[in-house]
């Protein structure tokens, strides 16, 4: 069995972010207690699950383009993609308004960090959609196989890690 030189790749990729990301939230779990009461008074778990259905639902989206090699998939994954990241600046936005930012206390700092590095990669995977986007229309036959499985790889990690970070950060502030 031969293993492709570019899943290789990404696979040891997102397993180093994977790293990246425990130790992150684990952080912000060891300061939780800290920043609990300004997370329940001032996070809006509705709003923020309203924008993160997108983001999971663009995990179908990138299977069935990969499948299928489908532009209009592609799109698709990335205008979901889009409204995640529009919803979280949109949070951002409101939490700043209300005076908590990455500078005003523990809670801000964890939770500015946490979730902004994920945006930073959700914005690196919609680069990576766009890329193979183009590549597709330009030419669909000289896209490789391994292109689709390679972005759709790394689109699920960024998927699976707001599962983690929206469980830990916006559903833990219910128990």
């Amino acid at each position: 069995m031969t293993v492709d030189r570019t899943l290789l790749g990404v696979a040891i990729f997102i397993a180093s972010e994977s790293v990246f990301f425990l130790a992150i939230v684990l952080a912000y779990v060891a300061y939780r207690d800290a920043g609990l009461a300004t997370a329940k008074a001032n996070l809006d778990i509705g709003r923020t699950a309203i924008f993160s259905i997108a983001l999971f639902a663009s995990s179908g989206t990138m299977a069935l383009a990969a499948r299928a090699r489908s532009g209009t998939w592609l799109g698709a994954t990335m205008a979901l993609g889009a409204i995640f990241l529009v919803g979280q600046g949109s949070e951002y936005a409101r939490l700043l308004g209300e005076g908590i930012g990455p500078g005003s206390a523990l809670f801000g700092t964890t939770f500015f960090t946490l979730t902004g590095l994920h945006g930073i990669h959700v914005l690196a995977g919609l680069v990576a959609l766009a890329a193979l986007f183009t590549a597709n229309l330009g030419r669909p036959r000289a896209v490789r196989a391994v292109a689709w499985e390679a972005v759709s790889f790394y689109w699920h990690f960024v998927d699976a890690v707001w599962v983690v970070v929206f469980s830990v950060v916006y559903l833990g502030t219910l128990l």
